[in-house]
Parts: C-alpha cells; structure tokens; sequence
C-alpha cells in the first residue's frame, strides 16, 4: 500500500496550487511548475501572510462570540 498522496492547496483566487511543496501555474489547458525561486519566495511568503491573516480573523470571532455570550444584554 502506498502513502497517502497529500492534497494540492490552492492559492485563493489565484491560479496558483502548491502540491507536494512544489508551486504550479494551473490553466483550463494545463499546469506548469514554477521554477522561478523569486517567484515561489513570493508565493511562499504570500502563503502565509494569508494563514496568519485567517488566524488573526478566526481569533477576532473567538473573542467577538465569547464577548458576546458574558453579555447576555449584547451591550457594548
């Protein structure tokens, strides 16, 4: 039995999957990997600047919601 093949992830509105920790440009025609380590720093670094964003949001509703059920009075 072989090992599970990992998802491909892809960039949110975005042309763009990261499968196996390899960047590709993915089209209707096709998909080519990005072989550009400028290009794929970026790709990287935009990664997880959207993951860290996601994290501060989902920790903004957290607080909102818990904020919300000590006051049952929704004052603010």
């Amino acid at each position: 039995m072989s090992a599970p093949t990992p998802r491909p992830e892809q960039l949110p509105r975005s042309p763009v999957v990261l499968c196996d920790g390899r960047w590709w440009l993915v089209s209707g025609t096709g998909s080519i990997p990005a072989s550009d380590p400028a290009f794929t720093a970026v790709l990287d670094g935009f990664t997880h600047a959207m993951a860290a964003a996601d994290r501060a949001v989902a920790d903004l509703h957290t607080r909102q919601s818990e904020s919300s059920a000590s006051d049952p009075g929704h004052r603010r």
